[in-house]
């Protein structure tokens, strides 16, 4: 054969090792012990690389039935901790031979169209990230090996969820702000009906429900700066005492937060302290740098793989929270 003139076949790697096509498929296949001997193996894995072949994947998978191939669904690709999510999960994949294809669901309440005419039969499983369940049916992820990440693991459809230690990163902002003296708290609080933000809620409540003296208020607005600019201006304007810490669902709030903090005339954190969650990009972006949750995006998208392939194996996957860590920065301070 030409080198390079047709792309090589299994038979051509038989006549190149003389063996047959029988034996090329068991070895490349890696089921040959027992079967075809060491050096016979060898040689056919030679011809393989010296012809350059490379097996029909696609064609092995469609008789045993498998595609290798994963989905993940996402909120939306706007913003980076998802983009993580996927190149965690993307590495892990690669590795035990996957490919993951990324699909976004806007707000990840749904239902999230199909993005094939059958994903039963182009998938191998389903990765829903920060999804509510509801969601995930028009595209059978109900139907699929699934696994729920950022999801209430009470109600999951999943056949395993992972998490992250949400609820420690909030008691974490939470105790940081009161040793600093705080006791008039304002939640910015995304507007999204998902487990996650109810966790936040809940956990905020709770500790400041528990620490004398604290007030708490609570303002919603969707993920976005302009919605964060609008709402944290009515709740500056509105009456009473001013809170003197303000502690937001998410990074990109923090900013729509800022803007509105200084077109009061007011600063950060002399006259008011702002918190945020994820550390996004955004956190040393601004000034100045917010204090804020760290959530390993890449981890935990590397966790929720290595769970759907225990899935798939029939294997109890790992268990635990991955934890969170509070990265303090120049936009806390005492109250003045």
């Amino acid at each position: 054969m030409a080198r390079g003139s047709t792309r090589p076949t299994s038979r051509d790697v038989a006549q190149a090792a003389g063996v047959s096509q029988a034996a090329v498929s068991l070895v490349l296949g890696d089921k040959w012990r027992g079967r075809v001997s060491e050096p016979t193996a060898q040689r056919v894995r030679d011809a393989a690389q010296e012809l350059g072949y490379r097996p029909n994947l696609a064609a092995r998978n469609l008789r045993l039935g498998r595609t290798r191939t994963v989905l993940l669904v996402v909120p939306a690709l706007t913003t980076e901790f998802f983009a993580e999510v996927y190149t965690g999960a993307a590495r892990v994949a690669a590795a035990h031979g996957f490919g993951v294809v990324l699909y976004p669901s806007p707000e990840g309440v749904g239902p999230a169209r199909d993005p094939f005419a059958s994903a039963q039969a182009a998938l191998d499983g389903v990765i829903a990230s920060s999804m509510a369940a509801d969601a995930l049916t028009a595209i059978r992820g109900d139907q699929l090996p699934l696994v729920m990440l950022d999801s209430d693991p009470e109600g999951s459809l999943g056949a395993a969820t992972v998490n992250l230690d949400i609820a420690d990163g909030i008691r974490q902002v939470t105790e940081h702000l009161l040793a600093l003296g705080h006791r008039r708290f304002l939640h910015l609080a995304a507007d999204i009906p998902s487990w996650t933000f109810e966790v936040r809620a809940r956990e905020l409540t709770s500790r400041l429900t528990d620490a004398p003296g604290a007030e708490l208020r609570t303002i919603r607005a969707p993920i976005s700066i302009e919605g964060a600019l609008r709402a944290t201006e009515a709740a500056l304007a509105a009456p009473g005492p001013r809170p003197t810490a303000l502690v937001c669902d998410d990074d990109k709030l923090a900013v729509g937060a800022y803007k509105a903090i200084r077109r009061a005339g007011l600063r950060v954190p002399d006259d008011l302290s702002v918190t945020g969650l994820d550390d996004l990009g955004l956190a040393t972006a601004i000034d100045p740098e917010l204090t804020t949750v760290r959530l390993d995006a890449e981890a935990f998208g590397e966790r929720g793989m290595r769970a759907l392939l225990a899935v798939l194996e029939g294997r109890p996957p790992e268990e635990g929270d991955l934890p969170v860590s509070l990265v303090v920065r120049g936009s806390t301070a005492p109250p003045r």
